[in-house]
């Protein structure tokens, strides 16, 4: 992207690759929690989101037959599906969920993993994760990564060969924001893959804040079908990581502890 003096943004110019993809909005939702079908559609077409992540283990892409399916809403024509492993608490179930979701989407190797840790707060647990995350670079998955917002954590999944680093802003489903940015800064810092804030988005100010620090993307869920109206919530996420995204690369001005006149004190055509 180039960031001259003079330049305009454009988000179809300013694209970002994940694995062998690559893509132009750096919103990513989920499909979860909205009431019915129709309206996750619109939310998603809303958002402008191209890679829409989906839970293999509680929602139907064709392993049930004789129930709704999933992608006869969100086509993966259109889309890029991004199965997740949502619900697992131990590495071989997550395992398992990516190897089942390749079998339904025809050989798709890109998958969100996710190992959590406990039912009452969903952490990460970070071992199985690293177990989890070697078997399927090793199977040949292309993998995005939940994690903590541990620095070290996010090197070693990266050296290992994880396709992008997701750290939590916040516990899934909190809505309370990104609750440690100086962490969230050293992650993207250090990283050379794509660093997307994955959980803990409350409103678009909260995705504004994750994308002036650098994040290549923002993924959510709950903050948008939780929404009193899901749909406009979508378009505010869509604006709120397009003018984050913006700002980054715009270069915010300096904090400074007392105050600069932003107009001249010299030069005054009356005294």
């Amino acid at each position: 992207m180039n960031t001259t003096n003079n330049t305009l943004y454009s988000p179809a110019d300013d694209k970002f690759t994940i694995g062998s993809r690559t893509f132009s909005s750096r919103l990513l939702v989920g499909t979860g929690k909205y009431k019915d079908l129709a309206q996750t559609d619109a939310a998603i077409s809303a958002s402008g989101s191209e890679i829409v992540t989906v839970a293999i283990r509680r929602t139907n892409i064709g392993q049930h037959k004789d129930e709704p399916n999933l992608l006869d809403v969100i086509s993966p024509t259109k889309y890029t599906i991004l199965p997740n492993t949502a619900g697992c608490f131990d590495a071989e179930s997550a395992v398992r969920t990516c190897q089942l979701a390749r079998e339904l989407l025809d050989g798709h190797n890109l998958v969100k993993l996710e190992v959590l840790g406990d039912e009452n707060t969903l952490y990460p647990n970070v071992t199985a994760t690293l177990s989890a995350a070697r078997t399927l670079i090793d199977d040949g998955f292309d993998v995005m990564v939940y994690t903590s917002d541990d620095p070290i954590v996010a090197q070693e999944l990266e050296s290992m060969g994880c396709v992008a680093i997701m750290p939590l802003g916040s516990l899934i489903g909190s809505g309370l924001g990104l609750l440690n940015r100086h962490t969230l800064s050293i992650i993207i810092e250090n990283a050379k893959v794509p660093v997307l804030v994955d959980a803990g988005v409350g409103t678009a100010s909260d995705a504004a804040i994750a994308m002036e620090l650098g994040c290549d993307g923002v993924l959510m869920n709950s903050a948008i079908a939780y929404a009193q109206h899901p749909v406009l919530m979508a378009q505010a996420m869509k604006n709120a990581v397009i003018a984050g995204r913006q700002a980054f690369l715009a270069g915010r001005m300096p904090m400074r502890k007392m105050a600069v006149a932003s107009s001249p004190q010299t030069g005054y055509f009356f005294r």
